[in-house]
């Protein structure tokens, strides 16, 4: 049995968080530096466009992992991260395709990357008890999975248990993602603009 924690313990206690500022703040707070985020929203909405951008942002804080199992070095990937210019944080961000049993090895070498992006949840082919013990086997470290969906909710009755697991929630549409966090306790509905244009259009042709 666990030993209990009284409220001293837990009010004093304090937390790894990433102190971001700007819209990344005004839209997502200074969340934990570890734990599962869950990444939604329809395709073609900027998607990939905010996991890119989110993985530069990251990078400023520690190495980032980004598990393109979907879609690999291809050509797609290869002009999106162009157009995103995550050549410019170097080696702070690494793109791998591997399979969880692959990256779990990488993630138990020494001073490994804090930061892994999953692209996408359905491609991991994981369980939910397997993605239980991958976030206990590695709990310093920061899990962000992609998903696709089913109409409004996510592909597959895994993801959406992992959905209501998951630290921070985030909405990507027309180009502007918002967080829908658990940690938050609230809808921030700015939203972070992925694409300016693009944004633009879309809530401009909405409203």
């Amino acid at each position: 049995m666990s030993k209990a924690i009284s409220s001293t313990d837990l009010l004093s206690k304090k937390y790894d968080l990433i102190t971001w500022d700007g819209e990344w703040f005004d839209n997502f707070d200074e969340p934990e530096a570890s734990g599962t985020w869950f990444i939604s929203g329809h395709s073609g909405n900027g998607k990939t466009s905010f996991l890119l951008e989110l993985a530069k942002a990251l990078s400023k804080f520690d190495r980032v992992l980004y598990n393109s199992l979907e879609e690999g070095d291809s050509l797609t990937m290869q002009k999106a991260w162009r157009r995103h210019q995550v050549s410019e944080c170097k080696r702070k961000i690494q793109l791998i395709k591997e399979e969880p049993e692959e990256l779990i090895k990488r993630l138990d070498k020494r001073q490994s990357p804090r930061f892994i992006i999953m692209d996408s949840f359905q491609y991991t082919g994981l369980t939910f008890e397997k993605y239980l013990a991958l976030k206990r086997k590695f709990p310093k470290k920061l899990f962000i999975y992609n998903s696709q969906m089913d109409g409004n909710k996510p592909m597959g009755k895994t993801a959406l248990r992992v959905q209501y697991d998951a630290d921070l929630k985030i909405w990507v549409e027309g180009f502007k993602a918002f967080s829908k966090g658990r940690s938050l306790g609230k809808y921030y509905a700015e939203g972070l603009t992925i694409w300016e244009e693009g944004a633009q259009k879309y809530w401009t042709t909405s409203s």
